[in-house]
C-alpha cells in the first residue's frame, strides 16, 4: 500500500514539475506564439482542428455519461432490455458528421498549403538576373547555417537578418546531410536535402518583432548527427530601414576592408594567426568569391556582431578561446574538430581578440 502512494506522490510530483516547466523558455520560441503572417495562419488550423476534436470529445463524453447512468443495471431488474439493432437515422447522422468535420479542416487546410507553396515571385528575374522579392539562400551544414543574399551579393552565417512587414523567400539545401530549416514563430519547417532545393516564404510581423526585442530562434527541425539539438541560429527582425542601413554597412565589408590592420596590437597579431590557421576554411568578407562547395566552414565577415558563439555559448572572449580549444567538447561531430591543432594561450588570446573587433558599421 506504502509502494502505491509513494508512486503516486512521485507521479503527482513529476506531474506538476512538467507544468511548471511548460511555461519555461524564451519568448517567440514557440509556435503557440505566431509573429508572422505563415505562422498565424498554421497557428489558425491548428486552433481550428483542436476546438474540433474538443467538441468531439465532449459530445462523446456526454453521450457515454447518459448511456451508463441511464441504462446501467439497477438491483432487481432480471429481465433483459428489448434489443434494439439497426437505425437507419443513426447511421446517416454518425457518417454525415465526420464527413463535414473533415470537409471543415479540409477546405482551409488546402487553402493555406497552396498559399504557403506559393513562391512565383522569386522567380520573376529582372534584366539584371536579380528579383524584386528579396531572397535567402539557406544552406545547412554539420552544424552551422549560412545565409546568402543573392541580389545583395552579401553571404553570412549563424544570424539570419530580415526585414519585417515583407515576405522573405528562402531556397534551402544542405550539404551533408539532410537537416531543417525551422523558425517556430515565424512558420512550418521545411527539409534541406543534398540533392534538391525546397522553397518557401515567411513574413515577420514589425510588432510582434518588437515585442521580441527583434530576436526569434531557429533550429534544425531534422535529426542529422550527435550535435543536433545544438544547431540552432538566431534571427534579427528589423524595420525596413534598418535592414537597408544592415544591407549598405555588410556590403562595406569587402576585401580590402577585410585586409585592413586593426588599431588593437593584441587584435592585429591575431589576424596574423588567423591567416595562417584559419583562412582555408574560413571567410572575412561577406562578398565570398569562393564557390559553394569550397565554403566549408562559417563566414566569419561581421563576427563581433553576433548573438553567439557557435550558436550555443555567451558571446564573448573566453567562451571564443574554449570553443576554440576543443569545440568536439561542445559540439559532437563538428566538422572543425582536430582541423586548428595547438595554439598557445597568446595565440588564442590574440584570434578571439581579432575575431570580436570583426564588426559592421
Amino acid at each position: 500500500m506504502k509502494q502505491k502512494l509513494t508512486k503516486w506522490r512521485l507521479f503527482t510530483a513529476v506531474g506538476l514539475l512538467a507544468l511548471v516547466l511548460s511555461g519555461c523558455g524564451e519568448p517567440f520560441l514557440s509556435t503557440l506564439t505566431p509573429a508572422g503572417e505563415a505562422g498565424q495562419t498554421a497557428y489558425d488550423l491548428m486552433m481550428l482542428s483542436t476546438w474540433i476534436m474538443v467538441g468531439v470529445v465532449i459530445v462523446v463524453s456526454i453521450l457515454f455519461a447518459v448511456a451508463v447512468i441511464k441504462f446501467r443495471r439497477r438491483k432487481g431488474d432480471k429481465a433483459i432490455p428489448k434489443q434494439v439493432e439497426g437505425s437507419h437515422v443513426l447511421e446517416i447522422i454518425w457518417t454525415a458528421i465526420p464527413i463535414l468535420l473533415l470537409i471543415v479542416l479540409a477546405i482551409p487546410t488546402v487553402i493555406a498549403t497552396f498559399d504557403l507553396a506559393d513562391t512565383k515571385a522569386m522567380d520573376k528575374k529582372n534584366e539584371d538576373g536579380t528579383t524584386d522579392a528579396l531572397v535567402v539562400n539557406v544552406r545547412a551544414n554539420l552544424y552551422w547555417w549560412e545565409f546568402e543574399y543573392p541580389n545583395q551579393k552579401i553571404i553570412t552565417s549563424q544570424d539570419l537578418v530580415v526585414p519585417t512587414d515583407q515576405k522573405v523567400y528562402f531556397n534551402v539545401k544542405a550539404s551533408d546531410v539532410k537537416h531543417s530549416f525551422w523558425i517556430p514563430a515565424a512558420g512550418g519547417k521545411i527539409d534541406t536535402n543534398v540533392d534538391n532545393v525546397n522553397k518557401m516564404w515567411l513574413e515577420f510581423d514589425n510588432e510582434k518583432a518588437a515585442e521580441a526585442d527583434n530576436l526569434f530562434y531557429g533550429k534544425c527541425a531534422e535529426l542529422c548527427g550527435p550535435s543536433h539539438a545544438l544547431m540552432d541560429f538566431k534571427v534579427r527582425a528589423l524595420p525596413q530601414e534598418e535592414f537597408d542601413q544592415w544591407i549598405t554597412a555588410m556590403q562595406a565589408v569587402d576585401a580590402e576592408a577585410a585586409e585592413e590592420v586593426p588599431t588593437d596590437p593584441t587584435a592585429a597579431a591575431g589576424q596574423e594567426v588567423f591567416n595562417q590557421k584559419c583562412l582555408s576554411c574560413h571567410a572575412v568578407t561577406t562578398a565570398d568569391a569562393r564557390p559553394e562547395a569550397a565554403r566549408t566552414a562559417p563566414n566569419l565577415a561581421n563576427f563581433g556582431d553576433r548573438e553567439l558563439v557557435a550558436g550555443i555559448l555567451a558571446h564573448n572572449e573566453e567562451e571564443l578561446k574554449s570553443w576554440i580549444k576543443n569545440p568536439e567538447q561542445y559540439k559532437p561531430g563538428n566538422k572543425m574538430t582536430g582541423t586548428y591543432g595547438e595554439l598557445s594561450d597568446q595565440e588564442l588570446d590574440q584570434l578571439a581578440a581579432y575575431l570580436m573587433s570583426l564588426k559592421v558599421e
